[in-house]
């Protein structure tokens, strides 16, 4: 699954999670500072904030992107010489691509809620009776033109970013095809071969992708808006039952989400043994169901019979237990979208904060909340994606003084099995 694709995974994604670490560190520390070497001077701290589109044109947003295509070209160059691979392109500066676009479309969710702020303050200033009449429709409309011109930058990077996702899961997948073709003559045999090979892979490459990409951009929401909501928590008074609490809208924000994820792992940790076993039973039953089509002793009524009764039980029990999952997952999920007006009531009622913060605050707490929520989302795919990789890992197995895949030293720099 990943050696056909990844050069040596283990030390690979290991290196990875250092290097990211690494950079992360040194831009905190120092890095965030050299912009001014090469002319690239972070705004003074009194300046006023940029709102629109213009907010990503920065110097220390073109900084960042310059430090970040440096961290990423001498990771690559390292890996290039250390482990060549047919996919290296696509594995290594494909996968550097997406998260650097997924960062970037983090940087946009910060525009826009920095556009919140004056332009919702704005509303309110025309709707007050005692400034009425004092804001044009002029000025409404081109606060509008402000969110238009960064929404339109958002759908295009978003287009394109869909567009080479597509191509990167199909050369995951044409990769993970070339490895298992190779060793067909072993894998043939194992039950369900030729839906692993044609189904399973193209699930797999999609899921993993798509979870990925989340992961990611879920880590870099928390990196962009805790900061932010740390500031907007200054804003606010008090919060029900506790009172004045120090960064509430963090604390608030952290511990709901951490409580959503640790209840949907708890109700939810036996769907994956159960969605791998249905595979199983799908397999079993399709699988005569082929081999009935050219023979007359297989496929008779009673043994299909006796397979669907499996497939019938299986569903039935798969059935019950997401029916409790279920239960928990949307009844969090419903009392999540008024987690932040409940928590707002105080400073609200004491009328300690415009319309444009508690705009502001809403949208930052959902940004913060749907970054810390990443397990309760993406559940059921977590749980389709943990049951293809039992199949594949089974699979895999057939190949013979490979069952642990993982191993990848058994494998040379392209990807080909070393003599």
């Amino acid at each position: 699954m990943f050696v056909s694709f990844f050069p040596r995974p283990k030390p690979f994604f290991i290196s990875v999670t250092l290097w990211s670490l690494f950079g992360i560190l040194l831009w905190n520390l120092s890095a965030k500072n050299w912009g001014g070497l090469i002319g690239l001077p972070d705004a003074p701290e009194n300046a006023p904030a940029i709102i629109g589109a213009q907010s990503l044109l920065t110097a220390s947003h073109i900084w960042f992107d310059l430090f970040f295509g440096v961290m990423v070209a001498i990771f690559a160059l390292f890996w290039r010489s250390y482990a060549p691979h047919k996919w290296f392109n696509w594995s290594v500066l494909g996968s550097a691509l997406i998260v650097f676009v997924t960062y970037f479309q983090v940087q946009i969710s910060v525009a826009i809620n920095e556009w919140y702020g004056p332009y919702f303050n704005l509303i309110q200033k025309a709707l007050d009776p005692a400034t009425k009449g004092t804001v044009t429709p002029a000025e409404l409309y081109a606060g509008m033109g402000q969110l238009i011109g960064i929404l339109a930058i958002w759908i295009i990077v978003a287009i394109l970013l869909s567009f080479f996702t597509s191509h990167y899961t199909f050369r995951w997948r044409t990769a993970m095809n070339e490895f298992y073709v190779t060793h067909w003559q072993k894998l043939r045999l194992v039950e369900g071969a030729s839906q692993r090979v044609q189904e399973d892979t193209m699930r797999f490459a999609r899921l993993v992708e798509d979870l990925g990409a989340s992961f990611v951009s879920s880590v870099m929401t928390l990196i962009a808006f805790l900061p932010v909501l740390s500031v907007l928590s200054k804003s606010i008074t008090s919060i029900p039952f506790f009172g004045s609490v120090p960064n509430s809208l963090v604390v608030v924000s952290v511990v709901w989400s951490l409580f959503g994820t640790g209840l949907l792992a708890l109700i939810g940790f036996k769907l994956p043994g159960l969605e791998f076993k249905n595979q199983r039973v799908e397999a079993a039953y399709r699988k005569e169901l082929v081999y009935g089509e050219d023979s007359d002793v297989h496929a008779t009524p009673l043994t299909l019979a006796g397979l669907f009764k499996n497939v019938r039980r299986n569903y039935f029990n798969l059935f019950a237990n997401y029916l409790y999952f279920n239960f928990g997952r949307y009844l969090y999920l419903q009392a999540d979208a008024v987690v932040s007006l409940v928590v707002l009531v105080p400073t609200i009622a004491a009328g300690a904060i415009t319309f444009g913060v508690f705009q502001q605050v809403r949208n930052a707490m959902s940004e913060v909340k749907g970054a810390m929520q990443y397990l309760v989302q993406s559940w059921p795919s977590i749980i389709e994606l943990l049951s293809i990789h039992k199949r594949l890992r089974i699979f895999e197995a057939a190949i013979e003084g490979y069952a642990d895949i993982a191993a990848d030293e058994a494998f040379g720099a392209a990807g080909e099995v070393k003599p």
